[in-house]
């Protein structure tokens, strides 16, 4: 039986490593093309190694690295992107965190009627607020600033959604006996709903810190001072550059990725949690 099951699977697992190999290759050569020379990126014969291409002996540098780096000014890029995560991502977590609780757990007048509103803004695409947001960040005095990339991102109504639908499976006998035992509001959000949320706040870490650090549109339209760019805007910079060669632009998109990735392993056990507590709600 179990000899006839793996036969049964075995096109399954092979769809499924040549499904990886697609997606994992782009990531080699990227990676690869950042180590090489210039002189052995264009070559009559591709190579997913950084060999030299006159003795064929592998020979990776870190010259593209140190040009990005220095030269081009992805140093300071990278510096900024990182600040600008670490403040953005708690805050709008804690912002999303706090209403969404309210909208799920907290009864007021028009809470329903409000939620629906949010719902429709969503609708709304978000190229159409571009200029009402840049209004409202120049008239605050925080365009061509930090405070302009943070403060008007520091929420969103998908994020709000998600926490809330989350918070809403939770069984409200466990706020019952809180209250029971003189908890307040705050503490029942801190100890309680927190804790147990875990999961799902981790997805929203996740996609909201892969949205901002990959996020081109706003930093383009509210930073005009150079040492204020963003990695991304950097990056763009330097590709239509005439020194945006194919092996600074691939250093540069790799030191991009790189904090995607430590991310996504340090939550990937939530993630799966997440994963698991939803298939066991439906």
């Amino acid at each position: 039986m179990k000899a006839a099951r793996k036969v049964r699977l075995a096109p399954i697992y092979i769809a499924l490593v040549l499904l990886a190999l697609v997606s994992v290759v782009p990531f080699l050569w990227m990676l690869a093309t950042s180590f090489k020379h210039g002189s052995d990126v264009y070559t009559k014969v591709p190579s997913l190694l950084p060999l030299d291409r006159k003795t064929g002996e592998f020979s990776p540098t870190l010259e593209n690295y140190e040009h990005v780096l220095q030269v081009s000014g992805l140093g300071q890029a990278f510096i900024n992107s990182v600040w600008v995560c670490l403040i953005l991502v708690p805050a709008k977590l804690l912002v999303d965190a706090l209403a969404a609780y309210a909208f799920a757990r907290i009864p007021f007048p028009g809470r329903d009627k409000l939620f629906v509103v949010l719902l429709a803004g969503m609708m709304v695409p978000t190229i159409t607020l571009l200029v009402p947001r840049i209004h409202v960040t120049q008239a605050l005095g925080m365009f061509d600033s930090g405070w302009g990339l943070i403060l008007p991102n520091v929420a969103s109504v998908l994020d709000i959604f998600l926490l809330r639908q989350f918070f809403m499976s939770l069984p409200s006998e466990l706020e019952e006996a809180a209250r029971i035992d003189g908890a307040g509001r705050m503490q029942i959000f801190w100890r309680i709903i927190i804790p147990l949320s875990k999961p799902v706040l981790a997805v929203v870490t996740i996609t909201s810190f892969i949205f901002h650090w990959n996020d081109l549109v706003w930093p383009l339209v509210v930073l005009n001072d150079p040492e204020l760019y963003t990695l991304p805007l950097a990056l763009q910079q330097l590709a239509s550059s005439e020194s945006g060669r194919a092996y600074y632009i691939m250093a540069g998109a790799a030191l991009a990725v790189i904090p995607v990735i430590v991310v996504l392993l340090i939550f990937q056990r939530r993630i799966m949690q997440g994963i698991a507590f939803t298939g066991l709600k439906s």
